[in-house]
C-alpha cells in the first residue's frame, strides 16, 4: 500500500489559463465567483461542497463537509444545527476556516475568518425552501449526540410527521451561519508542483493581495 501511495502522481498540467495574478482584480469575493461558476459549469462534481474547520473549547480541532448555500458581496453562509459539534464549536470560538476543492479544474480556495449566526428571517426563509423529508430530519436528528440505533431515529421521524402533518417549522435549533472572510487563499495546480498561490488578506475595510510560495 506505500508503495502504491508513493507512485501515485498528478502533475497538474490540464488546466492552464495563464500566471493567476494577472487577472485575480482587486476584491477576492467577485474573483470567487467566476472561479466559482467555471467550477459549476465544469463536470466537477458538487461544487457547493466545502470543508469547514472549527475547534473545540479545549483546543481540538474537527473538520467536516458542509454545502455553500448563499454567496453575498460580504461572506459565505452555511446551515446546521447549533447544537452539533460544529455549532458547539462556533459558540465558544468563532474562529473558522472553508475550504473548497475543485479537482476537475485543479484550484482550491481557502478561507480564514469567523463565523456569525444569521437572522432568524433568513433562517426562516430558507428552511422553508427545503424538502419536507429534510424539514422533518432537522427536528428528528439529535446531530452530534450519540445515537442508540436506527430504529429510534425512524421512530422520531414518524412522530414528527404526525406531529406536523402540513407545514413544518424551523427547529429554534437550527439555523444558518455567516463565514466573514479576513483572508482569502486561491490556488491554482501547475506542473512540478510549482502552483501559483495568491492572498487576500484583510487590512482594516480594504483587501491587500500577495503571492505566496507554493
Amino acid at each position: 500500500m506505500e508503495d502504491f501511495l508513493h507512485r501515485m502522481r498528478n502533475d497538474h498540467h490540464n488546466f492552464d489559463k495563464g500566471v493567476l495574478s494577472d487577472h485575480v482584480g482587486n476584491n477576492p469575493l467577485a474573483f470567487f465567483r467566476t472561479w466559482y461558476k467555471e467550477a459549476f459549469d465544469s463536470t466537477q462534481a458538487e461544487p457547493h461542497a466545502m470543508s469547514i474547520a472549527t475547534v473545540s473549547a479545549d483546543g481540538k480541532p474537527s473538520s467536516r463537509i458542509v454545502y455553500l448555500k448563499e454567496l453575498s458581496e460580504e461572506g459565505f453562509v452555511f446551515y446546521t444545527n447549533y447544537h452539533s459539534q460544529k455549532g458547539k464549536d462556533l459558540d465558544q470560538n468563532p474562529a473558522i476556516c472553508a475550504l473548497f476543492f475543485w479537482n476537475v479544474l485543479e484550484r482550491q480556495v481557502r478561507i480564514e475568518g469567523v463565523a456569525h449566526k444569521i437572522d432568524e428571517a433568513t433562517s426562516d426563509a430558507y428552511f422553508a425552501s427545503r424538502p419536507r423529508e429534510s424539514q422533518l430530519g432537522a427536528w428528528a436528528s439529535h446531530q452530534s449526540d450519540l445515537l442508540e440505533n436506527r430504529e429510534s431515529l425512524q421512530s422520531r421521524l414518524e412522530a414528527l410527521s404526525e406531529k406536523y402533518p402540513n407545514e413544518v417549522p424551523r427547529p429554534p435549533h437550527w439555523g444558518g451561519y455567516f463565514i466573514v472572510p479576513e483572508s482569502i487563499e486561491f490556488w491554482q495546480g501547475r506542473p512540478s508542483r510549482l502552483h501559483d498561490r495568491i492572498v487576500f488578506e484583510k487590512q482594516n475595510d480594504s483587501w491587500t493581495v500577495f503571492r505566496k510560495n507554493p
